[in-house]
């Protein structure tokens, strides 16, 4: 589904675009937080972390330079920095009190002689509908859920307290991951706010992983865990110029997450780099007894996906490039002409295929599904969690009862139109259900398997907009989320280029568990190109 109908509708009459332009925004939040926020460009001061890798930090660690705890204090002062302060980035919702004291254990571990892993001592933020049973709220960026403090962690925050890793804290979101308004702005939540791009203060950072992604590119940590249903990692991934993973639904639980889709949910890493994104990916996967479709993934995962790291990966490899994708913006068109180019030097043949206008076609039967999974699974989540709501109508009675501080831009109606449907033994749920896994994976598994492809490929999504409270996300034509979404299929992006400094990615999906193969060809490219760019934290595009 194109993202922006998917806030808005879920109807996919068309892939139209309103506009392709990059023109200066005119609305934020408001013009008095425009003021005191926006910084001056050229006003950041130098990190000593500054697009540092897990594999760097584990050097410093390992040779004396540098202890857990000095580089969890160095990323706690630098969110406070940049993101509270500064040009207030709003990608951090809350900070984790005991990071410290985490990072502190397992500096004695690795003294004693103890190393967990790749991410011993290694500070990560987490998106806020994750839970964690420590001092830190869970609450999807709702006032609804304030003060819900869960008595369980999820189990891929388990299992990244196995691997050592310390729990920086958590970042924000477009409240209930996206799915509250038809007109919601990407990053915003009514408990943390706007969250803004690291690039271009007043464009849009996407969603709903708004703040992971934002955190990752300012260097407010190294790596960060989003979730995705329908281009939640990968859209504020490409717009900040990191990778993003989503992986295929099943290969990492989603225990303890609060939920939209129990057929297209799934959590996974951004990062600056594939390998970093790699490495948390290992950590992450895993079949989990209480999240029953990860045991399909008992025996096609890894504990470790490093092992497909090759710069060679491109050699023979065919990729399908989206027809409808190769013209839009003249600025994208130009970086994808020379993705191609690098591609095709690093042993790729190219092939044009059609694949999203298809899978488009199911839109408003995505939608559909996505609204009677988010009704069951939300009451379910609620009513056993520890927040003042128990169920989606209590939420929405909340919303209602508090609408100045819960909605004061926009409304609930995705909420409620959820709230009016049945359960999950509708007719109508499981014939739509039905109809979208076995369409959308019929097509593109018949693409691939007719022109022999290894991935298919196009731009992720286009330029970012202006933020809107008021109106809403305007998202540009491009859009190559919905397909491996709504079949469950892996997907990564990484970077592409920028467009008058706003970040483009490229994106690389297929068939299910094809982990593997496409991080080799998502590392062969990065190594090719080195795309990613750094932000400027600049006020506005506007020239004048």
């Amino acid at each position: 589904m194109d993202r922006r109908n998917f806030i808005r509708n879920g109807s996919l009459a068309s892939l139209a675009v309103s506009t392709l332009s990059i023109s200066a925004c005119n609305t934020v939040a408001n013009e008095k937080e425009q003021h005191e926020t926006a910084a001056k460009d050229g006003t950041i001061k130098d990190f000593e972390l500054d697009e540092a890798t897990v594999n760097g930090l584990q050097e410093k660690m390992q040779s004396g330079e540098l202890t857990s705890k000095a580089i969890t204090q160095l990323y706690l002062d630098r969110i406070e920095a940049i993101d509270k302060n500064g040009p207030k980035l709003n990608a951090v919702i809350e900070v984790n009190p005991d990071a410290l004291s985490i990072a502190e254990a397992m500096d004695k571990e690795r003294k004693s002689g103890r190393i967990r892993g790749p991410l011993h001592g290694i500070p990560v933020l987490i998106k806020d509908n994750i839970d964690t049973a420590d001092k830190m709220q869970t609450t999807a960026g709702a006032l609804a859920l304030e003060g819900n403090i869960a008595s369980n962690d999820a189990y891929i925050v388990k299992q990244l307290r196995k691997a050592g890793a310390v729990l920086l804290g958590k970042t924000n979101l477009s409240e209930w991951a996206n799915f509250r308004s038809t007109r919601s702005s990407s990053g915003w939540s009514s408990r943390g706010g706007q969250t803004r791009n690291a690039y271009v203060l007043d464009r849009s950072p996407c969603g709903s992983s708004s703040g992971s992604g934002v955190a990752v590119s300012a260097n407010l940590c190294t790596i960060a865990v989003g979730t995705e249903t329908d281009g939640s990692i990968v859209c504020p991934a490409a717009v900040s110029s990191v990778v993003g993973i989503k992986p295929t639904v099943g290969l990492v639980s989603r225990t303890g997450i609060i939920p939209i889709s129990a057929t297209q949910d799934t959590a996974g890493p951004l990062a600056r780099t594939v390998t970093d994104a790699t490495i948390l990916l290992g950590v992450l996967a895993g079949a989990d007894a209480k999240d029953a479709v990860t045991k399909e993934s008992t025996g096609k995962s890894y504990t470790d996906y490093t092992q497909f790291l090759d710069a060679n990966s491109l050699q023979g490899k065919r990729i399908g490039i989206e027809k409808t994708f190769m013209k839009g913006h003249e600025g994208v068109d130009v970086l994808l002409q020379k993705a191609l180019d690098t591609l095709r030097s690093k042993g790729a043949t190219i092939v044009e295929v059609e694949v999203v206008d298809k899978i488009n076609k199911l839109g408003s039967d995505e939608f559909k599904v996505l609204q009677y999974e988010f009704k069951d699974g939300v009451d379910k989540y609620l009513a056993g969690a520890n927040a003042k709501v128990k169920s989606l109508d209590d939420v929405i009675a909340f919303n209602k009862a508090h609408e100045k501080e819960a909605m004061p831009y926009f409304k609930q109606e995705t909420l409620e139109s959820s709230a009016a449907l049945e359960g999950l033994d509708s007719k109508d749920y499981q014939e739509a259900q039905q109809k979208n896994l076995t369409t959308s994976r019929k097509i593109i598994d018949e693409v691939m398997a007719e022109n022999k492809l290894d991935a298919i490929s196009g731009p992720t999504y286009g330029p970012s907009w202006c933020i809107d409270v008021v109106n809403g996300d305007s998202f540009s034509g491009y859009g190559l989320s919905t397909p491996a979404a709504i079949a469950g299929y892996p997907h990564i992006t990484v970077p592409l280029g920028a467009v008058q400094g706003l970040p483009i990615g490229i994106s690389f999906f297929g068939g299910a568990y094809t982990e593997p193969k496409l991080i080799g060809i998502s590392y062969a490219y990065e190594q090719a190109t080195h795309n990613r760019i750094t932000p400027e934290f600049k006020k506005s595009t506007n020239p004048a």
